[in-house]
């Protein structure tokens, strides 16, 4: 079995099958217990929407690589692409010298990218890696260290990106953390219990006490945030508080960082959330489906700031290799074709929909929210506490892979 072989679910053995726990007994005595998963298959292969498991079962892909697969498993392009160029170059290091895949592709996201005015973009090999630079950026342009995230915020698992990651579970024992890394409330209507305005406008008062009593806006070299949060449950930032954010580093003199590693590269309908917002970051990081599974993530921002670097302190062997840089330009190339991005919309709309109706009939489903594609449905114990349900969750994520 290389690929798929049917278009839809196709389950023939128990879950997991022999197969498949036969390679994950291997893999608990291989790997580190730290590396978590979430199923007990053993993936063979993948063909758009569809994984097809060591035992032949056929699964509806929901989690796509962790937000990696926007353009689906193996998709032909990229394929061909990558297997053309691993016969010609597989590998030769920007910091040595320059092909020309690298220079294309970094073209292509400047002129994508919703910045205006000239833009540089440096590449590397995941998101965490994308994030780390993006500081670096911002601390070298403003000369300042602090640095703003925000509550529920996921930026990654490097020592400074989990720095600034709002996840306890991520962080337990590997402390202590980089310093100077300041959070603030982040407007989640929902969880607050307020309106969308309301949630603004308080998260927004606790900002401004944070700069007298938490950090001097003096110090703050940049203001990191998700356009949608991820791990933070696909909440979209309000339109008007991302343009006071907007506002403030304009007239700090501070950097804008808009983390979109999760919810760009078309999971929200349009290439990046930030071209929704109305609102443009200095920097934008992007990663996960940029190159269709293949370990690559993108820096971009204003060659004005990008250039205050200091030569020979951006970089690393790995970043932007030729088979994930051919396999970003074929995804692009697909994703800025007409009409593309609409799918991204339909699937969202289909999905609000259906929650809908769900939601009138089960109390359990306290809110539905996203943007495009990008949606999350939330379970709570009831609709007044709204507090939230993990063993509804486990039940029904086991329920979806065991059908």
């Amino acid at each position: 079995m290389t690929t798929a072989s049917t278009r839809s679910i196709n389950i023939r053995t128990e879950i997991p099958g022999p197969r498949s726990r036969e390679i994950v007994a291997r893999r608990e005595a291989a790997v580190p217990n730290g590396l978590y998963k979430a199923h007990q298959i053993a993936v063979e292969s993948g063909a758009g929407a569809l994984v097809t498991d060591a035992d032949g079962n056929v699964f509806i892909d929901f989690i796509g690589g962790i937000g990696v697969l926007n353009a689906g498993h193996c998709p032909p392009e990229v394929v061909a692409a990558i297997q053309a160029q691993a016969a010609r170059l597989l590998h030769f290091s920007a910091l040595v010298g320059t092909y020309e895949s690298y220079v294309e592709l970094c073209e292509r996201i400047n002129a994508a990218v919703p910045i205006s005015g000239p833009c540089k973009t440096i590449l590397s090999n995941s998101g965490a890696e994308g994030v780390e630079n993006a500081i670096k950026f911002a601390r070298a342009a403003t000369g300042r260290q602090a640095i703003i995230a925000f509550e529920g915020g996921y930026h990654g698992r490097t020592l400074m990106t989990l720095s600034l990651t709002s996840k306890t579970s991520f962080k337990k024992t590997f402390g202590p953390f980089a310093p100077e890394i300041y959070r603030a409330p982040f407007p989640s209507a929902y969880r607050m219990g307020l309106s969308e305005a309301d949630a603004t406008e308080r998260c927004w008062e606790a900002f401004e006490r944070m700069l007298v009593a938490g950090v001097g806006p003096e110090a703050i070299a940049g203001v990191i945030i998700e356009p949608v949060q991820g791990e933070g449950g696909f909440i979209p930032v309000p339109a008007e508080f991302m343009r006071r954010l907007r506002e403030f580093c304009t007239s700090n003199g501070s950097v804008l960082i808009a983390d979109e590693v999760q919810c760009g590269f078309g999971r929200t309908g349009t290439l990046f959330a930030s071209e929704q917002l109305g609102v443009e970051p200095d920097i934008l990081v992007s990663a996960k489906s940029i190159a269709a599974g293949m370990p690559l993530a993108a820096t971009t921002g204003r060659a004005s700031i990008l250039d205050k670097a200091h030569v020979g302190g951006i970089g690393g062997t790995y970043g932007g290799n030729p088979l994930a840089c051919v396999a970003a330009i074929e995804v692009l190339k697909w994703m800025q074709q007409p009409g593309v991005l609409d799918r991204a919309n339909e699937i969202g709309r289909a999905v609000r929909e259906r929650a809908a109706a769900w939601q009138r009939e089960m109390p359990c489903i306290g809110d539905v929210r996203g943007v495009g594609g990008m949606i999350a449905l939330e379970l709570v114990r009831d609709a007044e506490s709204r507090e939230p349900t993990a063993d509804d969750v486990l039940a029904v994520v086991k329920y979806c892979a065991d059908h």
